[in-house]
């Protein structure tokens, strides 16, 4: 038999399958053809997720192990911070280890238990990284421009100001004073369409500030639509923040991110650019369930013998994104 765990970060939902616990892992096309079947809410497989993450070994020093990201459409991902902090659990309680690096695509990421947000309600801090603004690295064609940054796009939307950070995930960020879900849902949707402008897609985030160091953001996400929260989205959101908005933003606190599942944690050190800046997403690393199924259903993508063994973590959670609810409402008034 094999184990999945069902786990989020900010209700942005996962499958965490372990390759090194296989007899024989996966290949590219049989996690492709998972992650579709997996993600899919109508296969009713405990409500479907955003995606799978894979964890394989790894030779880089002070690596525990390897992340990879199989969207819900079967694409791979660059990054996922949300994803990454549950990997992160996920390796610290199968080590014993409090404090290490996780290898990614891109390069080896520094990650690290921190203090838990609530009783049953671990947190995580990752890197996030590396950064750029870069048209070439999102990548982005806008006039021959070499960035995007704090600039009003008349094709996208007019009169929002845009700009464009890959984290390694490429994101596009408007600031706004509401969200308007139908302009960012068709925004979203015809941005990671063949367009001219993000030829390999991008996520879309537009934010509210709600005050010094405090963010709402709800992001529609590349290869997965509207999600509950984008790690990646919300620490990009924050850097472009503290770039733009200087009368607001403390470097001495991290900057507090609500969204749609949630609220995290980022902390911001600024750079004399972009990429020179450093990011910390922190937040929580709830597991849900564990599934158990033959491994041989795994590489067909077959999902009718599933065992569930659920956790009581998700009621720790919710009952801490409500007292969190509740202060922000108390703030306001």
């Amino acid at each position: 038999m094999s184990t999945l765990t069902k786990a989020h970060g900010s209700e942005n939902q996962f499958f965490i399958l372990d390759q090194t616990l296989l007899e024989n892992p996966l290949n590219d096309g049989e996690l492709s053809q998972l992650a579709i079947q997996l993600c899919d809410s109508d296969h009713h497989v405990l409500g479907g997720a955003d995606g799978v993450l894979v964890v394989n070994t790894t030779d880089h020093p002070d690596c525990l192990g390897e992340m990879r990201i199989i969207n819900a459409d079967g694409s791979e991902a660059k990054m996922c911070g949300n994803g990454l902090r549950t990997v992160t659990r996920y390796l610290a309680e199968k080590f014993h280890q409090t404090k290490f690096k996780v290898a990614t695509p891109f390069m080896d990421l520094a990650v690290e238990q921190a203090p838990a947000l609530a009783p049953k309600v671990p947190a995580y801090s990752v890197q996030i990284a590396p950064i750029s603004m870069a048209a070439q690295d999102l990548p982005l064609h806008y006039h021959d421009q070499p960035v995007l940054d704090n600039q009003l796009v008349p094709e996208f939307l007019p009169e929002q100001r845009f700009t464009a950070i890959a984290v390694p995930n490429p994101h596009l960020i408007s600031f706004v004073d509401q969200i308007d879900q139908a302009d960012l849902g068709q925004l979203g949707q015809g941005l990671n369409a063949t367009n001219p402008y993000f030829t390999e897609g991008v996520n879309v985030s537009f934010a509210v500030i709600e005050g010094p160091n405090q963010l709402f953001v709800q992001t529609y996400e590349r290869g997965v639509g509207f999600t509950n929260a984008c790690g990646t989205g919300m620490s990009a959101t924050s850097l472009a923040f503290a770039r733009q908005f200087t009368d607001q933003f403390d470097p001495a606190h991290p900057i507090t991110v609500r969204n749609p599942g949630g609220s995290v944690q980022v902390r911001v050190v600024l750079g004399a650019t972009a990429a020179t800046s450093q990011l910390h997403l922190i937040g929580n690393a709830t597991f849900t369930a564990k599934l158990d199924l033959p491994e041989a259903d795994l590489h067909h993508a077959v999902l009718n013998q599933i065992t569930v063994r659920p956790t009581d973590e998700e009621m720790a959670y919710q009952a801490f994104v409500q007292a969190a609810n509740d202060h922000a409402a108390s703030s306001e008034n």
